[in-house]
């Protein structure tokens, strides 16, 4: 009779190493943003602005900081036609409802011509290219992992906050959610577990990227690392939970009564005697 050796244990395959973690200096000149350049046809409207990239139409709208390069591009728009490079900051509204789409927006800063300007950002990306810095990790509302955008610090913007309502203060402290499609990042997104202490939860790492904007999906996709992730990021500005909690239950309450006053004027409109 043959012996027959006992089977040797299949290894398992090692998991796929994590790149280490930087730490950045504070004099590393890193900020949280996400600014890129997105061509398209221009339309101005009495509802509002808009782009049309490939078939789909975005909203276009601005901030008070960047109103005369807003009214710049209308004056362009006349002159030159529809045909226009923005640059753009995205802005992506979730939802409550994690499977309920998202909405993608743009912000316009400014726009260029054919041509890449000198000290321009045209000089660095190309349409549909995008820089994001932030912190890679997943938010409650989202499938996808984000970038997390915080607004940068500054002493002119703790001045402002210090005089402004909670409803000013989270309304310009609120953070940016970037969807980002990346099949094999170095370190993985920031997930918060419930049943983990506040200490062993870790926290997430922040990225600085060039990403492309996917249309068919309405998202980014990683395409190259500007710098190693960190363990640290820059200063950031962030309203605070009891702030954000207040905001939430004075618009709860707006909203409620706003409903009654909606049902007590269809109840009135379907009780009037017809003539």
């Amino acid at each position: 009779m043959t012996k027959t050796s006992p089977a040797k244990p299949i290894p398992k395959p090692k998991p796929k190493s994590r790149q280490e973690l930087i730490e950045l200096p504070e004099d590393s000149g890193a900020i949280f943003q996400a600014v890129g350049i997105v061509p398209g046809d221009v339309a101005f409207e009495e509802q509002g602005a808009s782009i049309t990239v490939g078939g789909k139409q975005y909203r276009i709208f601005y901030s008070t900081e960047h109103r005369n390069a807003f009214e710049a591009l209308k004056i362009n728009v006349k002159a030159t036609g529809a045909n226009q490079r923005l640059i753009v900051y995205p802005y992506v509204r979730h939802f409550p409802k994690k499977e309920q789409p998202y909405q993608l927006a743009f912000q316009v800063v400014g726009f260029i011509g054919k041509t890449p300007i000198e000290g321009c950002i045209s000089q660095e990306l190309q349409d549909f290219e995008f820089r994001i810095a932030g912190l890679w990790q997943f938010i409650p509302v989202c499938a996808s992992p984000c970038i997390t955008v915080l607004k940068n610090y500054s002493s002119e913007r703790v001045n402002f906050i210090k005089e402004a309502t909670v409803e000013e203060k989270v309304r310009f402290m609120k953070a940016s959610h970037i969807p980002l499609l990346w099949s094999e990042p170095p370190v993985r997104p920031f997930r918060f577990n419930p049943r983990l202490e506040k200490e062993q939860q870790g926290k997430a790492a922040f990225v600085q990227i060039t990403a492309s904007f996917n249309l068919d999906q309405d998202t980014f996709e990683f395409k190259a690392l500007r710098c190693l992730p960190a363990s640290n990021s820059p200063k950031g500005l962030k309203a605070g939970k009891k702030d954000k909690a207040e905001v939430l239950a004075k618009s709860k309450i707006q909203q409620s009564k706003g409903d009654r006053c909606n049902k007590l004027g269809r109840s009135l409109a379907e009780a009037k005697p017809k003539v």
